[in-house]
């Protein structure tokens, strides 16, 4: 994993992160769930007898569901009869047996749209006798789009822009998207025909809800149409949305729109979820590899949720309390919530970031605190950065540059910012995605 950064306790913070980063790559994940042996194929604790002659289709999305259709081809290779999946830009890998589409995300884009209208072309064929593997991960909210009847394509991407910018949680999001869908909130079963279906997902929501993961396409939804006004009402969205979609949700309250799969269906009999990584997964990596680093270390247990400000001050006065201990690596995860005000260009981890780094320009001595906070994904909002680094060298470099703090953050601008200063995380696509990691070391 690349960076431009070169001092010794950027390169100890970005080790620790690229570790959790590595730690959830498909390749690292999936050959403990799946594979061949003796004649049947084991998926989770569920054995399936290929006697039989099932054919197996392989569908998914997610910003890792390219690199998990390589790991699934590796491991079954040519026992797939058929399979797409639908990945994030510049995410493709190539597949043999196995179509890759890419889309757009968050916003949703025709090729989404396209990627779900090939995948249940290709659900028609299935039986009741088939096997179908679901790989699902973080963005396939958004790579798996459909439009319900009386929608169109822009009437979506205004919805989805102004909902992500809203400051609504993931969980409030997907309320929205899986009423807006006839795929989410587990209606894609209504494709299956039958057949099995088992979804291996890797989680990039709190708590790990499987009705969240990807809006829980094959599982049951405890939401409802109203919840989904109620959240749209409560961020101020709903009178300002297009007609189409404010009618088409108006027609789920009064049951003329049918409302997702509830607990009870029987179509979730055939329907099996194994989570295959999440982010403590990585935290528990991030820890380790501190640990060998020469760090103590010291994780906060609960997921980070709260406003992306808010956190980052949190976390800075952690390190403070703590900063003649060192040295000592604190590590958080989660995924903040961040409402976007301004024109300029970032994510929630830039933004982070350049929130801490004005808490750390404040003290005396600003030379022995570190905080970075990336995506696991990397990819940061709207950016090619997975996040961004504070430290004292930034401080200096924005000196130099006569760089206001403040206007950056008032414009949500933390990309140019970090770009000026050389505090961007750059990684590539990391073909994975389990929510973001905030690191602060202390030496």
């Amino acid at each position: 994993m690349g960076t431009a950064i070169t001092s010794m306790d950027r390169q100890d913070i970005v080790d620790i992160f690229s570790a959790a980063v590595a730690s959830v790559h498909p390749a690292q994940l999936l050959p403990a769930y799946l594979s061949v042996e003796n004649g049947s194929i084991k998926i989770g604790s569920h054995v399936i007898n290929l006697s039989t002659k099932p054919k197996i289709y392989v569908i998914g999305a997610g910003k890792a569901s390219a690199a998990m259709a390589v790991v699934t081809e590796n491991i079954l290779g040519d026992l797939i009869y058929d399979g797409i999946v639908v990945s994030k830009r510049h995410h493709s890998l190539p597949c043999r047996k196995i179509k890759i589409i890419e889309a757009a995300h968050p916003v949703p884009d025709e090729m989404g749209i396209d990627a779900v209208k090939e995948t249940l072309d290709l659900l028609s064929n299935v039986t009741e006798h088939d096997i179908i593997i679901c790989l699902l991960s973080g963005g396939a909210s958004a790579l798996w789009a459909d439009l319900p009847e009386g929608i169109q394509l822009n009437d979506m991407q205004t919805m989805s822009t102004a909902l992500i910018n809203s400051g609504a949680t993931i969980s409030e999001m997907n309320i929205v998207r899986k009423h807006l869908s006839s795929i989410k909130g587990g209606q894609l079963l209504r494709y299956c025909m039958g057949a099995k279906i088992f979804t291996l997902a890797i989680s990039d929501v709190p708590d790990d809800l499987p009705e969240v993961i990807a809006s829980g396409p094959t599982v049951a939804d405890p939401s409802t149409f109203a919840e989904a006004i109620d959240i749209l009402r409560k961020f101020s969205l709903f009178n300002d949305l297009p007609e189409n979609i404010r009618t088409y949700l108006d027609k789920g309250i009064n049951g003329i729109n049918a409302e997702t799969i509830k607990f009870g269906d029987q179509l979730l009999d055939n329907a099996f979820n194994i989570l295959i990584a999440n982010n403590q997964t990585a935290i528990n990596a991030a820890a380790n590899r501190a640990m060998s680093l020469g760090y103590k270390v010291e994780l906060e247990r609960s997921q980070v949720i709260g406003e992306t400000t808010a956190e980052a001050i949190s976390l800075f006065k952690r390190a403070m309390r703590n900063r003649w201990q060192g040295p000592l690596c604190i590590i958080w995860g989660g995924e903040t919530t961040i409402r976007v005000t301004g024109t300029g260009m970032g994510g929630r981890n830039q933004h982070f970031v350049l929130s801490a780094l004005k808490e750390l320009k404040k003290i005396d001595d600003p030379y022995n605190i570190t905080i970075l906070s990336g995506g696991t994904d990397g990819t940061d909002g709207p950016t090619e950065a997975a996040g961004a680094i504070a430290d004292c060298n930034i401080l200096i470099k924005a000196a130099e540059l006569n760089l206001s703090i403040d206007k950056y953050l008032d414009n949500h601008d933390a990309y140019h910012f970090f770009k000026q200063t050389n505090g961007l995380i750059i990684t590539g696509a990391t073909q994975t995605n389990v929510m973001d990691i905030m690191i602060a070391i202390v030496k």
